[in-house]
């Protein structure tokens, strides 16, 4: 895509590599995974109907049509193999089973809940209070 200079200065500023980042953290975070696709995996020119491959499709034609009969966007049709890709190879990368191999989360609270209470000048504290915070009344 770099190589036509119209679209070279917007794909460069584009920060692909900062949204990657920020993906595969967040990801970590949430406990999820990412799968990344080979560079060359042909998902516009893949029929996701039959499995043949279109390989005299050119970047201009905007409608993949298959022999099979199979017809859609160009678009459509890359985000529907991307997604088979991606059901597919998702049970060979098992996810990590406990927090610690998921990654460290950021913005987790304190068990105790001491964080979630900033004591601030004229705010009375649960202890000045005299309310026990950690006990449950009897019903």
């Amino acid at each position: 895509m770099l190589r036509n200079h119209r679209l070279a200065q917007g794909i460069s500023d584009a920060s692909w590599a900062e949204l990657a980042r920020l993906l595969r953290y967040k990801q970590a975070w949430r406990g999820g995974t990412i799968l990344i696709a080979d560079r060359w995996y042909p998902s516009s020119k893949l029929c996701p109907a039959c499995g043949a491959i279109n390989g005299d499709l050119a970047l201009a034609d905007r409608v993949f049509t298959c022999g099979c009969g199979h017809c859609a966007d160009r678009d459509t049709n890359a985000a529907v193999n991307v997604a088979h890709w991606g059901q597919r190879h998702h049970d060979l990368h098992p996810e990590p089973r406990t927090p610690k191999q998921r990654g460290r989360a950021k913005n987790a609270r304190r068990r105790d809940g001491a964080d979630q209470h900033p004591t601030c000048a004229g705010e009375t504290s649960p202890v000045e209070a005299g309310t026990d915070v950690h006990t449950t009344p009897a019903a």
